[in-house]
């Protein structure tokens, strides 16, 4: 289904019939990608007594219960609530799902002991003046990130020069393939967070940050409009299904 679709007195033709999901599916297995710390997910069937929520042992519908965390364990989508005292939720911050958006890939620096993503790789990879979303994926791209035991693991990171700069070129939406912008152990300094939201200066509370996406290397470079599906979470975050939709002209 081709459709055509309009951001800033421009036009964007898309095929609504070829999406491109960039998340990763929960799922309860050790296989599950996982950060933080955390045990692996569980999706376990409810008990009543005798009665178990299977089909395959008598019962007429399976009905699970899911324990998992969102920051840990899968796509997510979060609002800067994540770092205030207050309480600020994804499903009152997000009211828009459809963005232009690039992108972009990137092998991060060595610094030390650490792998940073620079204002200086972003400034000459991006392309589009006028995105509202960007899209980071980094390099080597393999398989591994769908299934990646993160804790511990030091992973990249975006320099807070980095993320106050995607802050100016005035993109609401970050996602990238990590399970954070910020260095695993960085003190709880949070420095890309605060940059990219401009807290407590002047926070930008309708941009949002998606982590641990997956970018194919099948997803070529360029741009895309982004529909950026979320589950109506009263949380600081939610489980995400950001989806790709190549721009044809």
């Amino acid at each position: 289904m081709i459709t055509t679709v309009a951001y800033n007195n421009a036009s964007y033709t898309i095929d609504l019939s070829k999406p491109l999901d960039i998340s990763i599916p929960l799922k309860a297995s050790e296989e599950n990608v996982n950060a933080w710390y955390l045990d692996t997910p569980k999706i376990e069937p409810v008990t009543n007594g005798d009665w178990v929520g299977k089909v395959s042992e008598g019962a007429s519908t399976n009905f699970n219960n899911i324990a998992f965390n969102p920051h840990g364990h899968g796509t997510h989508t979060e609002c800067v609530g994540h770092i205030t005292k207050e309480l600020h939720s994804i499903n009152d911050h997000l009211k828009r799902f459809f963005f232009l958006a690039e992108v972009i890939s990137i092998d991060p620096e060595k610094r030390g002991d650490d792998l940073v993503i620079t204002k200086n790789q972003i400034e000459k990879t991006i392309t589009s003046p006028h995105i509202e979303a960007i899209i980071i994926r980094t390099l080597p791209n393999k398989g591994d990130k769908l299934s990646k035991q993160y804790s511990h693991s030091n992973w990249a990171y975006l320099t807070e020069e980095a993320a106050t700069y995607i802050r100016e070129l005035n993109i609401e939406h970050l996602l990238i393939d990590l399970p954070s912008v910020d260095k695993e152990k960085d003190e709880g300094k949070l420095l890309a967070h605060k940059a990219f939201w401009n807290y407590p200066k002047a926070t930008r509370f309708s941009a949002t940050i998606t982590e641990m996406i997956y970018v194919t290397n099948q997803i070529e470079d360029g741009n895309y409009i982004l529909n950026l599906q979320i589950a109506s979470f009263e949380n600081d975050a939610t489980p995400s299904k950001p989806v790709l939709y190549k721009v044809l002209k």
